[in-house]
């Protein structure tokens, strides 16, 4: 069985796992972000693009994998659980039980994030602007200049580097062991890669694109990485 790839952020150890969620052992609690619930609902109503509906579902059975595995006390999501205002009223009736089958089993805590600034109180869980726990502040949107503990999403940070002389891109941890910014969890979302101007006030020297691989997660330090 793999070692558990751990990394340390201000004083925290945390677990990182590949499908793109982290694992906080000393706090008993799982955290994912940019869920993106309903995305391909509100694309076919919105854009006319007729994609499969099953992203909310593969997602939702990827934080039950992951909730059977580790046993949380707790878990948080970390803002843009939702697509839009009407993702909810969207979602089918097995993802709607889901959702409220892991609001009975864990502390369920949604953080507001810039597409759901209301994520829905009638599913299970409580609604927070961020939480604070420990050295550890999550929150969806990164802030601007040093943040000791910050855990954050919205920015859905990718790696790119080149391999065998092709450029290999993939979902990626970013940490300067001070904050974290973690990749999008859900099923159908895209990707920003770290070395775009708007990771740059959030390091203040060279960090780690902790980059999603196959069969494991790969540290490479952001100097190394590939810009578009």
């Amino acid at each position: 069985m793999t070692a558990p790839y751990m990394i340390s952020v201000a004083g925290a150890r945390l677990t990182l796992d590949r499908l793109g969620a982290i694992w906080w052992p000393a706090h008993k609690t799982l955290v994912a972000g940019d869920l993106h619930f309903e995305k391909a609902s509100s694309f076919a109503a919105r854009r006319g693009q007729l994609l499969p509906p099953y992203d909310t579902a593969r997602t939702l059975g990827h934080i039950m994998r992951l909730i059977n595995h580790y046993q949380p006390d707790r878990f948080i999501a970390l803002g843009d659980s939702f697509h839009d205002a009407a993702a909810a009223d969207r979602l089918a009736e097995k993802d709607r039980a889901a959702i409220k089958a892991i609001a009975d089993q864990v502390e369920l805590i949604w953080i507001e994030g810039n597409h759901d600034p209301h994520p829905p109180q009638d599913l299970g869980g409580q609604v927070l602007g961020e939480f604070n726990e420990g050295p550890l502040t999550f929150r969806h949107e990164p802030q601007q200049g040093p943040q000791r503990g910050e855990i954050a999403g919205h920015l859905h940070p990718v790696g790119m580097v080149r391999v065998r002389g092709r450029a290999l891109r993939r979902r990626a941890f970013a940490s300067d062991g001070q904050r974290l910014i973690l990749p999008a969890f859900g099923a159908l979302t895209g990707g920003l890669e770290v070395t775009d101007p708007a990771f740059a006030p959030l390091f203040g020297g060279p960090f780690h694109a902790h980059m999603i691989g196959r069969e494991r997660i790969v540290p490479v330090k952001s100097t190394r990485l590939l810009k578009r």
